[in-house]
């Protein structure tokens, strides 16, 4: 009776879109008077911010908003200026108990980046890449603290430094950006189908076109075009678009891949927003299985 209670509970919170069920996406600021192309707005969630920088082409999108998983461990004021022993413990921390979708791109130069040019992986807000069809990595996006010189951050890649050295600084939205489109109508937020499924407050958000082959998969399943996963805290929400009639179906599919279960639980499915709220199991296998795509309830509908 207990548990029953409890996914009552659960699914009253998902579909009322409760704070700790990832309330759903909201535009960003703006964005509903918006005329002409779309463009970078700083004051969105990032993984809302960085669509009309990701091109078209793109099949793929991981997010990780640093300072919310700062925020989640306790260290909001963490900077690259902290004593290296309170970097660390985050870090390990940050690892073993939260869902990341990188480790952070620029954490293998920062001793020569702290020592030069006076920042590191500690001075990122949130950190964005995309990658093609075939799982390649074709562009990224680091957003930089203000308080950081971006004269020093434009000297470290004009010096090549590590992954820097395919960057572009963007000194005046501070950023810096590799393989991103300068045409907002030429990318993700153009798309009539992927804004819509981005935006909540997360830790982390994964994006894919497309859906998931599964051999065990019913015939009767939808056909899926898009579909996103955000990692806040204890609890994941896989988005898959509103008014979805086979949600129940593919909830039921949390089974199919036995590993599965070892990173999500608990799924409670509310089809008017095309939502599946689960509790992680274990934050970093959860992620590990979404980066690896393997997650049922994305099937492909078998023809």
């Amino acid at each position: 009776m207990r548990s029953r209670v409890a996914v009552v509970l659960a699914l009253a919170c998902l579909t009322a879109a409760c704070s700790d069920a990832s309330p759903a996406p909201k535009p960003a600021p703006g964005s509903s008077a918006r005329t002409g192309a779309p463009s970078y707005d700083p004051r969105a969630e990032p993984s809302y911010a960085v669509l009309p920088l990701v091109p078209e082409a793109a099949a793929g999108l991981t997010v990780t908003d640093f300072d919310k998983v700062r925020l989640q461990l306790g260290s909001s004021e963490l900077t690259s200026k902290s004593p290296q022993a309170d970097r660390d413990a985050f870090w390990q921390r940050a690892e073993t108990e939260t869902a990341l979708l990188t480790r952070g791109m620029l954490r293998p130069v920062d001793a020569k980046l702290a020592s030069d040019y006076g920042f590191t992986q500690d001075d990122v807000d949130w950190e964005a890449h995309f990658f093609g069809a075939e799982g390649q990595e074709t562009g990224w996006v680091l957003s930089i603290r203000l308080i950081v010189d971006m004269d020093a951050v434009q000297r470290a890649v004009d010096a090549g430094v590590g992954p820097l050295a395919a960057g572009e600084v963007v000194a005046d939205q501070h950023l810096v950006v590799m393989g991103t489109t300068a045409d907002g109508e030429t990318s993700w937020a153009n798309d009539p189908t992927l804004p819509g499924l981005v935006g909540a407050p997360a830790n982390s958000t994964y994006v894919a076109r497309g859906c998931v082959p599964l051999e065990s998969a019913p015939a009767d399943l939808d056909p899926l075009d898009a579909y996103s996963v955000s990692f806040e805290g204890t609890l994941a929400t896989a988005r898959l678009g509103a008014d979805r009639a086979d949600l129940f179906a593919r909830r039921s599919l949390d089974d199919a891949l036995p590993a599965f279960v070892t990173g999500f639980t608990g799924g409670v499915a509310d089809p008017s927003t095309g939502r599946i709220g689960y509790e992680m199991a274990d934050p970093p296998t959860a992620a590990d299985l979404t980066l690896r795509g393997s997650l049922p309830f994305a099937a492909c509908g078998q023809a």
